[in-house]
């Protein structure tokens, strides 16, 4: 059975100004949540690893892993919760916007919070992991069609 995500939740305002995101009892409510979404991922048998990205003090997306729901490797916890954020905001910079999750994000979860231009990554537990389970080989084999290409468009942008 498909886990849909709900994609149109009301953003969440739980009553605090910007100047006062530092602050350790807006850390303790946004990672409140972050643990509750967690914990609904332990409940379905999914790695329990929750998280919501904030932006001016409301929370504008929330989510958990569904790796096992949806059979797909990409969602975890904080791709689901980024692309619910575009969504909501209309753009796919999240300039401004926090991310609370509560494991240290993986290299593929980083390298999309970078590509998002999230503001800055809380987490409640590092990863001790850092050893991949798989490795996987590369090898780069250059194409000058695709070089030209590549540098034509970003040429033509500028």
């Amino acid at each position: 059975m498909k886990d849909k995500s709900n994609f149109d939740e009301d953003i969440e305002d739980i009553g605090v100004s910007e100047n006062t995101i530092g602050d350790n009892l807006t850390h303790k409510k946004f990672f409140d949540e972050a643990i509750t979404q967690a914990n609904i991922a332990a409940k379905k048998g999914e790695i329990p690893i929750g998280c919501v990205i904030v932006k001016d003090g409301k929370i504008v997306a929330k989510a958990y892993n569904r790796r096992e729901r949806t059979n797909d490797a990409t969602a975890h916890a904080e791709v689901l919760a980024i692309k619910k954020a575009c969504k909501r905001l209309k753009n796919w910079r999240l300039t401004g916007c926090d991310i609370y999750v509560t494991l240290e994000p993986c290299m593929m979860c980083m390298g999309a919070i970078v590509n998002a231009r999230i503001r800055k990554i809380y987490y409640c537990a590092p990863n001790n992991n850092p050893n991949l389970n798989h490795n996987v080989d590369s090898e780069c084999i250059i194409n000058d069609n695709y070089v030209s290409l590549l540098r034509d468009f970003f040429a033509n942008k500028r």
